[in-house]
C-alpha cells in the first residue's frame, strides 16, 4: 500500500501534526496504563497483554489513517529484531542451568555458601547484593542475571526466603552499577551531551552519587535480610520447621532428577560454567552464543553420547523456556508498536518505508514519530508550564514512573534531548537534566517491563512481572530519591 505523508487518510490529515502527536501519545498513554492493570489483576499471562492491547493501538492507528498494515508489519519486524537475540539467550541458559542443577553442581555451591553464611538471612541478602554488584562491573543485565539468579535462587528456596527479595536485592545494586561509563544509559546521555562530556568525564561527575549508591544497596540488602528473618525465613526458623526441609513440589523434583546427578563431574562442570561466562563478559560473539555452546558441551559432558537421554534432558526443562520465551516475542510486539519511528524514502521510483533508530535524537521532518516520542512530547508539554527551573528535580522524581513507560533508547535518545531544550529555555543547564535522568532513572532500569532483561530475570527467578514490580517499585522509588537528594547535597544538581 503506497503513501506518502501527504496522503494520510481520515482524521489525521485535519489536524495539525502536534495535535495528532498528541492522540497518539495519548493512546500510547491508555495502552501501557491497561497492560499494568492487565498484569496487576492477574487477568492473562503477560506475553498475551504485551501482545493483544499494542495490537489493538495499532489497529485503532492504521484505522485512523496514522498507519497502514505494511507499517506494522515493519515496527514488529524491528519489535523482533530487538528482543528476539534475548529470548534466544534464555532459552539456552535455561537449558544451561538446568543441566547444571540436574548434575548437581548447584547442590555443592548452595552448601558451601550455607557454610560461609550459616543460618544467616542477612547474610544470603549480603551476598546477593555483593555477587550483583560484581557481577554488574560489565554493564550487562542479561549476563548479571544469568550470573546472580541460578546461583542464589537455589539457597533462597533452600532457606524459605522469598524470590521477590532477591530480585529486589539484585535490581538495585545493578541499577548503581549501571552508571559506569561503559554500561548503556551513561553511554546514551553522554552522546546526546555531545563532546564537552564524554561518559568517562559524566561518570567521573556522578561518581559521589554512585558510591552513596552502593552503600545504599548493601544497606537495603541488610533491610531486607532483617525482614525475611522477622518473616521466620531460614534454615531451623519458624517458616522451615511449618514447611519441612523443602516444599513439596521441590521433593519432587529432586527425586525425579537424582538419577542425573554426576557428583564425580562437579570440577568440569564448574570450569565449563566459568568459561561460559567468561565468554559472555568477553562480549564477543551475541550473548546467547556462550550458552548455546554450553548447553552443547554440558549435554555431551554429563550425559554422553545419547540422543533419548538429551531429549530427557531437554524436555525437562522445556516448560519454563517456552513460556518465558512466549512472553519475549509479546514483547517484541510491545516494542515494535510503541517504540518504532517510521520514515518514507523513494527507492527506484517506489516509496518504502523504513523504522528510524531509537537512536536518533532529532528526527528527520518527513517522519513519523513512534507512540513514546509522542509520549515524551506531552510530558515535555507539560512540565515545563509551571516547573520551569526545577526542572532536573521534578524529572529524577517522576524517573522511576516513566522508566515503566519508556525503554532505554527512547528514554534517552528521545526523551533527553527534549528536556534538554526545555530546560535551556528556562536558563537550566544540559547537565544537571542529563544526570537526573541517568542516576534516577537507572535505579529503575530492571524493573521496566520494556527492557528485556528485566523479562529474562523475573523468568530465571520464576517471578511474575507484576509480582516484581509490586515488590520492587516503592523501595526503587525512594532508592532513586535519596540519590537526587544525595546529587543535590554535592552539588550535583541544583535545589
Amino acid at each position: 500500500m503506497e503513501r506518502t505523508l501527504d496522503q494520510v487518510t481520515l482524521f489525521w490529515v485535519r489536524m495539525s501534526a502536534g495535535t495528532a502527536n498528541l492522540i497518539v501519545g495519548l493512546l500510547g498513554l491508555l495502552t501501557i496504563v491497561a497492560i499494568v492493570i492487565t498484569l496487576f489483576k492477574s487477568k492473562t499471562q503477560p506475553a498475551i497483554a504485551f501482545i493483544v492491547w499494542p495490537a489493538l493501538l495499532g489497529i485503532i492507528l492504521v484505522i485512523g489513517g496514522r498507519y497502514d498494515f505494511d507499517n506494522l508489519a515493519i515496527m514488529i519486524k524491528a519489535g523482533f529484531n530487538s528482543t528476539g537475540p534475548t529470548a534466544a539467550l534464555f532459552v539456552f541458559s535455561v537449558l544451561y542451568f538446568g543441566i547444571m542443577t540436574d548434575a548437581g553442581m548447584f547442590d555443592v555451591i548452595i552448601n558451601k555458601l550455607l557454610t560461609l553464611t550459616g543460618n544467616s538471612v542477612v547474610g544470603v541478602c549480603l551476598m546477593t547484593a555483593v555477587i550483583s554488584l560484581v557481577g554488574h562491573l560489565d554493564g550487562g543485565g542479561a549476563s548479571t542475571f544469568c550470573i546472580v539468579i541460578p546461583a542464589m535462587l537455589p539457597v533462597y528456596k533452600r532457606m524459605h526466603m522469598r524470590k521477590t527479595t532477591l530480585l529486589r536485592i539484585a535490581v538495585l545494586a545493578m541499577g548503581v552499577l549501571n552508571l559506569m561509563p561503559w554500561a548503556g544509559p551513561t553511554m546514551r546521555a553522554a552522546s546526546v551531551l555531545g563532546e564537552e562530556w564524554p561518559a568517562s568525564t559524566l561518570w567521573k561527575y556522578i561518581l559521589p552519587i554512585q558510591i552513596f549508591g552502593i552503600l545504599l544497596a548493601i544497606a537495603h540488602a541488610i533491610l531486607a535480610g532483617l525482614q525475611e528473618k522477622k518473616r521466620g525465613a531460614g534454615l531451623d526458623g519458624r517458616l522451615a520447621r511449618e514447611r519441612g526441609p523443602v516444599d513439596l513440589e521441590e521433593e519432587a523434583q529432586a527425586a525425579a532428577g537424582s538419577d542425573l546427578a554426576r557428583p564425580k563431574l562437579f570440577i568440569v562442570n564448574v570450569l565449563l560454567t566459568v568459561g561460559v561466562i567468561a565468554l559472555l563478559i568477553w562480549d564477543v560473539f551475541p550473548s546467547y552464543v556462550p550458552f548455546m555452546l554450553g548447553t552443547a558441551l554440558a549435554l555431551f559432558i554429563n550425559y554422553g553420547f545419547t540422543a533419548k537421554m538429551h531429549k530427557k534432558i531437554i524436555n525437562l526443562h522445556a516448560g519454563p523456556a517456552l513460556m518465558m520465551c512466549s512472553t519475549l516475542m509479546g514483547a517484541a510486539v510491545l516494542m515494535g508498536i510503541l517504540t518504532s519511528s517510521l520514515q518514507v524514502k523513494l527507492e527506484d521510483g517506489k516509496e518504502v518505508w523504513s523504522v528510524i533508530s531509537a537512536k536518533v535524537t532529532t528526527l528527520p521532518a518527513d517522519s513519523l514519530p513512534s507512540v513514546v516520542r509522542c509520549l515524551a512530547g506531552i510530558v515535555s508539554d507539560i512540565l515545563p508550564s509551571f516547573l520551569g527551573q526545577n526542572l532536573p528535580l521534578v524529572i529524577g522524581i517522576l524517573s522511576v514512573p516513566l522508566a515503566l513507560a519508556f525503554d532505554t533508547d527512547s528514554y534517552f535518545y528521545g526523551m533527553l534531548p527534549v528536556m534538554m531544550a526545555i530546560g535551556q529555555s528556562f536558563g537550566v543547564e544540559p547537565l544537571p537534566i542529563a544526570v537526573a535522568m541517568v542516576v534516577c532513572r537507572n535505579c529503575a532500569t530492571f524493573i521496566s517491563p520494556m527492557v528485556p532483561a528485566t523479562l529474562l530475570g523475573t523468568g530465571l527467578a520464576e517471578v511474575d512481572i507484576k509480582d516484581h514490580i509490586k515488590s520492587s517499585f516503592l523501595y526503587v522509588w525512594v532508592f532513586s530519591i535519596l540519590c537526587m537528594i544525595v546529587g543535590i547535597i554535592f552539588g550535583k544538581l541544583p535545589l
